[in-house]
């Protein structure tokens, strides 16, 4: 007996609907007008409050690979902040959890410069990286320097997308897979461009009209995402998000 077509679409569309986490970095929030930053001690509320609820935090590889995705969540942290090692990293080790650090080739040992508010945060070092990926952690590309590729020309869109993945690659000894658009942002030439530097992925935070394994939206996690806040934005994202085309 045949399925019908619309009962198929109903069975993929929870698997095909990840929930995505987006972190920035992790330690004191006495100066933090973008609300990027979360302490350790909520982070370690937060992963407590995934488990409790089922979900297994996870890198964008391994949620994209699994067969099931409905117990997983997956944990993204952009900018490659130095924290994520000092701070996250020994928080998420100790919930055996993984996830997926998105890094700027092109400024390591540098800080946010891009934010013209707010105190400066240092960039995590080649090795910092190296370390990150060494603990189990998936490196992916946040671009070379943080540029919004919908403003971008054509030269700076293409070292933003291929130059970076090269460099990681390279610093890393391995493939890159994903990406990550500065600030959330994006149009149909980012896209294609992020598609066509040979990413598998690519992480948004709303992605509009644009769908697909290259427009991933994601849910802004912060300081202030107690578990009341975290059910209802679970709730909300499985009301608010279509299934992503091409996924299963």
């Amino acid at each position: 007996m045949s399925v019908p077509v619309e009962t198929r679409a109903r069975r993929q569309a929870p698997n095909s609907l990840p929930w995505v986490a987006m972190y920035h970095s992790v330690g004191d929030c006495s100066d933090d007008p973008y609300r990027i930053t979360v302490t350790p001690e909520r982070l370690d509320a937060q992963l407590a409050w995934y488990a409790r609820s089922g979900l297994k935090g996870v890198s964008m590889a391994e949620l994209l690979a699994a067969p099931d995705r409905t117990g997983l969540i997956g944990l993204t942290f952009d900018d490659g902040y130095t924290d994520f090692v000092t701070a996250a990293l020994p928080v998420l080790r100790a919930h055996d959890v993984t996830a997926t650090l998105f890094v700027l080739p092109g400024r390591l040992g540098g800080d946010n410069a891009w934010d013209p508010l707010g105190p400066r945060k240092p960039l995590l070092t080649a090795d910092g990286i190296r370390e990150a990926a060494a603990q189990g952690m998936e490196i992916g590309s946040h671009g070379l320097t943080h540029v919004d590729l919908t403003k971008a020309d054509d030269e700076t869109l293409a070292a933003e997308t291929e130059q970076s993945r090269d460099q990681l690659s390279d610093l890393l000894g391995t493939d890159v897979d994903g990406f990550c658009y500065p600030y959330g942002t994006i149009d149909e030439r980012a896209v294609s461009a992020v598609r066509d530097a040979g990413y598998a992925y690519a992480c948004a935070i709303d992605p509009g009209a644009l769908n697909g394994v290259h427009a991933l939206p994601r849910v802004h996690i912060g300081q202030n995402d107690t578990a009341a806040r975290l059910f209802l934005k679970h709730r909300l994202h499985r009301l608010r998000r279509r299934p992503v085309e091409g996924l299963r």
